[in-house]
């Protein structure tokens, strides 16, 4: 579980300006157009940044091709999108700020004695937003809601990262 924390702070956030109503409906909208897609998405994390595949003690130095249909890859990517699932359904109420801002910082300090860096979060941002661009019906409206969003847990995940 070591980049669940990098995901869950990529994705949604409630901190310094909330996303509304409406901007969490375009990002719930569009996550449940890929969160069936749990392999595909934390492969293309790996792809994207093998730096953050050697996070994972049971995936660092394999191939990607290798791992990715294996049973342990499928639960370990299945636990992250559903822990992202679940952050993501939060959003958008604002008496759910308190609930979302205490999961991530959870999980954000859990991480941070991990050594995931503050440049590996924002290396997952661009793989994320990549993948949802290239996946999900994507236009400047849902742009701007994922980078509200991401903004906002970039904004928790710097409050509890040491590097």
């Amino acid at each position: 579980m070591k980049f669940f924390a990098v995901l869950a702070l990529c994705v949604v956030g409630a901190i310094a300006s909330p996303l509304t109503a409406d901007e969490a409906s375009l990002v719930q909208s569009s996550w449940k157009q890929v969160s069936h897609n749990e392999a595909d998405i934390l492969a293309a994390v790996f792809a994207a940044y093998p730096d953050i595949q050697a996070k994972f003690p049971q995936f660092a130095g394999k191939d990607l091709a290798s791992i990715k249909d294996t049973a342990a890859f499928a639960i370990h990517a299945t636990r992250i999108v559903s822990f992202l699932s679940e952050v993501i359904a939060l959003s958008g109420n604002p008496s759910n700020e308190a609930a979302v801002n205490n999961l991530v910082t959870k999980l954000g300090t859990d991480h941070n004695g991990r050594g995931v860096t503050k440049a590996q979060f924002g290396e997952f941002r661009t793989a994320l937003v990549s993948y949802l661009s290239n996946h999900v019906s994507w236009g400047d409206n849902v742009a701007a809601a994922w980078s509200k969003a991401l903004d906002n847990t970039m904004a928790i995940a710097s409050k509890v990262m040491a590097h």
